[in-house]
């Protein structure tokens, strides 16, 4: 197997050389060369062609960022890695919009490094070969984009509802890169820019207050830019804000994410509230996400039961997360009692989770090879094979449920 080739660019020798080192014992990462300066990259990278430019973006004259988007309108094949002492969220940003796989913060690790270089050099790699597979010789019949939207849901807290969301956007977005969106309708409560760190300037809130906000250019505007490709909308950052967003202005806001987007995941507050209800009649999918012990099971079996009443019951995709604790129920317990299989079964993963939690980095990118990074992107997989996911139009019951209250939907009347 041919190593991953590696141009490194840094305007320090000495940190040029430390990153060698770091790289020394890597059998399948091959420093091939190394800059000193923008100008020098571009020359060395048109060259040498390496897979990986490891790029920092202070630079002397043309700075980094101004040199990885350079390089990727040039080079097509070599994928870029920014790094920095900077770990602010608008470098990130800089660097997603030049072009850049990943970013790096130093001082890093030799197993974050050469992790970071294998996963961006071969998902790169694959990209590259999907664009070059030839046509098929045979005429074939166009086919009609499915725009979906998943619902992730769950009333208990705790479940990992908003985890699962995150790095189901963002293992989506690497299947589909710039057709993705996350948006946060948590409203008084949301944590998804936390997870992602991201420090947002704006929020759903702020979007919807805006004079014609109804604008694809305005929404896009508010659309934060995660590094996997996943377009991320906020939670307001008070609670008390929350209440401007309303169910009407949540529904021209997925109508106009739908004309730019292929998968639409809303993370949801844990309560059966109106907003939420309207969401169930808006998605293709919903996500019940629950944990495998008698409280967990408890909150999903009342969940579908409403669900159900509801007739959502056809959307519901059992989710069962953190699995493998002592206490766990066995998955025969679990459907035996929803009566529904689990779509996907999620392993106990605590340090995972957690590193990913503190640092603000999906576990699916941090550990990819990780049985839950794994599980995850199973997940997505499945999500998107119609095969196993058949798609239904569903029925629109918005005034239904602005009408009546949910306890008298329950009740039949």
């Amino acid at each position: 197997m041919n190593p991953i080739t590696v141009l490194i660019v840094d305007d320090i020798a000495t940190t040029r050389e430390d990153i060698k080192r770091l790289l020394y014992f890597e059998e399948d990462i091959k420093v091939i060369g190394e800059a000193g300066d923008a100008e020098e990259a571009l020359l060395l990278a048109e060259t040498l062609r390496p897979d990986v430019v490891l790029m920092d973006i202070n630079l002397p004259g043309m700075d980094g960022i101004a040199a990885s988007e350079a390089i990727t309108s040039k080079l097509p094949e070599t994928a870029v890695v920014i790094i920095s002492i900077q770990g602010e969220t608008e470098y990130l940003r800089k660097a997603m919009a030049a072009g850049a796989r990943d970013y790096l913060v130093k001082p890093f690790s030799s197993s974050e490094l050469a992790e970071t270089i294998r996963r961006v050099g071969q998902a790169h790699k694959r990209q590259v070969a999907l664009i070059k597979a030839p046509a098929l010789s045979s005429p074939a019949e166009p086919q009609v984009v499915e725009r979906r939207v998943i619902t992730v849901f769950s009333t208990k807290g705790g479940v990992g509802k908003t985890t699962i969301a995150c790095n189901l956007g963002v293992s989506l977005a690497q299947r589909a890169r710039g057709q993705v969106v996350l948006v946060d309708l948590n409203l008084q409560g949301g944590d998804v820019a936390l997870l992602l760190n991201i420090s947002p300037r704006g929020s759903i809130a702020e979007l919807v207050q805006e004079q014609d906000w109804a604008e694809s250019s305005l929404v896009n505007g508010y659309l934060y830019p995660h590094l996997s490709g996943l377009k991320v909308l906020p939670a307001p950052l008070r609670p008390e804000e929350g209440e401007v967003v309303g169910v009407n202005q949540v529904e021209t806001l997925l109508n106009l994410l739908k004309n730019n987007y292929t998968y639409i995941i809303l993370d949801t507050a844990p309560a059966f509230n109106d907003l939420n209800l309207a969401l169930f009649d808006w998605s293709q999918d919903i996500l019940l996400i629950l944990t495998p012990d008698l409280a967990g099971l408890k909150h999903a079996r009342t969940d579908l039961e409403v669900l159900q009443k509801l007739n959502q019951a056809g959307k519901v995709k059992a989710v069962v997360n953190k699995f493998g604790r002592w206490n766990s129920l066995k998955p025969q317990e679990i459907e035996e009692t929803l009566g529904v299989k689990p779509l996907a079964i999620l392993p106990q993963d605590e340090k995972t989770v957690l590193a990913s939690l503190n640092r603000g980095h999906p576990f699916v990118l941090a550990q990819p090879g990780s049985p839950l990074a794994l599980k995850v992107k199973k997940l997505a997989q499945v999500l998107v094979t119609p095969e196993q996911s058949p798609v239904k139009k569903p029925q629109r019951k918005t005034l239904f449920f602005r009408k009546f209250s949910l306890g008298s939907i329950l009740r039949g009347e």
